[in-house]
Order: C-alpha cells, then structure tokens, then sequence
C-alpha cells in the first residue's frame, strides 16, 4: 500500500491552502495525500475528510482531501497573517516531521511559512525551514537543493545576511555540502557519477585575486583536493558564466556560495515548477519554491505547479 504524502499547513494566511487544494484536485488519482492544520483555514467548499490517522487517507483521498485536523487559536484572515498562529505553524511541522518518521507517512511537503510572523509570534530560533528540520531530525548537516527539469542548484549558505557570507562559507561547511550533494544525486535521483561545479564567492571568481581573495586561499584548492579523491567536480567558476544553456550541459548540479546566487537562475528558467528538497535528513522533505504570497491569498489565482511539482517529486523519492 502507497504510504500518504503529508503537507503541512504552513503560513495560514497565505496562499498554501489554496495551492494544497488545487494540487490534491490534480493528484488525487495519483497520490495519496494528508493536509495538516486548522480545517477552518481551507478555502470554503473544500470536500474534505477529517481523519485521525494518516492511514485513512489512501481510501478517502479521492473523494475528498483528507485532513489531520490541528486547532488553532485563530481563524485566517487571508493576507493578514496572525502570531497568535505562530505556535501551531510551527507545531504542525514538527507534527509532518513525526509521521514520516515514525513510518505513517511516505515523505514530507512544507508549505510556505513567514518567518517574521514566527520569530514576532512564537520566538521561531532557526533562519528557515531547512534548519528547524535539521533540529528535529537531528541530522548533522542539512543541504538546501532547488531543483526542476532545467537545473539544480545548492546554495552553501541560505538565509543570512550577505554580509555574513564570507564569515559563515568555511572550507568545512562548503566539503560537507558538496559532499552531501553528491550522495543526494547517487540515491535520490540514481545519478552514478554526478557532475558538479562549484562557483566562485567573488565577481568573476576574483580574478585572481583583483576582486576577492577566497577563491586563491583555499575555494580552489579544496575543488582540487576533493577532484584528486574522485569527485567528477570543477570550479572555482563565475557564476555569471554557470547558467546559460551551454554550460547547464555539462553538469548534474551547480554549488552556489549564498542563497540568491542559487535562487536567481532556478526562479528565472523556472518559476513555477521549481522544487525545494532537503538532503542530508534521515526523511524525504519537498516543498514549493516560493513564499506565503500575501497579496494574492484568497483571489483563487495562485498557481499550484510548484507544490505539485514537490508532492510528486516527494512520491516519486519515497518509492526509490
């Protein structure tokens, strides 16, 4: 029996309702699926089954959306997000992060969260997503990956400051993304000798120095050490020589230093289907690549290929 895809909730006010709606509506033949949260949160006129136990949903996800239902302390007001919510967004997660744990469900998909709603309203410590589930899981490292049938892309560092970049990209956390980088590839997309490229911190990979001295310290030594142990892996290059249709060829997943140095180009060739998935967890973790989308919650205009695009990739993982 094919285990349920568990979607959390995410930010109540915002748009992950609604798309988790239409991506049941669209996978339901498919993929069993469980959406977790506050019932009165869903757009009205939802078919909806409330169920106690993922389980129930491979029978009922046809008929109606089977729901895990966690009570809130607020009803949403769509674009006016609530702290007194906080909590139980974060809740929720950890709710998802249990049942693929513990073996009730398949694999996890998070749907969009704000993180200044959480820290304001329930003090939320981690930077994002990826890290509050590397807390949970206590996995040693966790590996933001964006992927979509055009490119796939690693950021080292995510969501700090630029100018915490230099400080936080250390030849240890940059060999330990790599690293999990290319596991990912080998047993999560059965790729046997990945290609990697690694770009540069600096414009133009410092050129030599002119523009940043990391790349000559020790970014190209460490690209050279980790290629002489039998990693298919280049770099330091520049970026802005990474993206193009030519160079997207001849490599599997490109290693980004900072956060928009990776999202850019996945979100200009492929806004819509473009996926979050965390490797490095000892769980199977998809979500949509973009935010809560406040100025559009409640219109029905928000599009659902990303989340969809993140439930079957989480489905697809789950049965390899």
């Amino acid at each position: 029996m094919q285990k349920p895809v568990v979607i959390t909730c995410g930010e109540p006010s915002g748009i992950g309702p609604e798309i988790a709606v239409k991506a049941w509506r669209t996978l339901r033949n498919s993929i069993p699926i469980v959406w977790i949260g506050d019932k009165r949160h869903l757009p009205t006129n939802t078919p909806i089954v409330e169920v106690t136990s993922v389980t129930e949903a491979v029978g009922s996800c046809i008929s109606a959306l089977p729901v895990l239902h966690h009570a809130f302390p607020k009803a949403s007001t769509l674009g006016k997000p609530d702290t007194e919510n906080a909590q139980s967004v974060i809740d929720v997660i950890k709710i998802g992060v249990n049942l693929v744990k513990n073996g009730s469900a398949s694999a996890l998909c998070t749907s969009p969260i704000n993180k200044k709603v959480l820290i304001d309203g329930a003090q939320f410590a981690f930077p994002g997503h990826t890290e509050y589930l590397q807390h949970l899981t206590k996995a040693p490292t966790a590996v933001m990956m964006l992927a979509s049938q055009s490119l796939r892309v690693v950021p080292v560092t995510t969501h700090i400051s630029i100018k915490d970049v230099p400080n936080a990209l250390t030849p240890k956390l940059l060999r330990e993304t790599i690293e999990i980088t290319i596991n990912g590839l080998r047993n999560k997309f059965q790729i046997t000798s990945p290609r990697l490229v690694v770009a540069g911190l600096n414009p133009h990979a410092g050129e030599e120095g002119a523009l940043g001295n990391e790349e000559i310290k020790w970014i190209n030594s460490l690209v050279k050490e980790l290629s002489r142990n039998g990693s298919n892996i280049t770099g330091p290059w520049p970026a802005d020589t990474l993206f193009h249709p030519a160079a997207r060829l001849k490599y599997d997943a490109a290693i980004c230093m900072y956060h928009d140095q990776a999202l850019i180009p996945i979100k200009t060739l492929d806004f819509d289907k473009g996926v979050n998935l965390t490797l490095g967890l000892p769980i199977i973790r998809t979500s949509p690549d973009h935010g809560t989308a406040f100025d559009i919650a409640g219109r029905n205009i928000a599009n659902p290929s990303s989340i969809i695009e993140a439930i079957k990739l989480a489905a697809k993982l789950a049965q390899s």
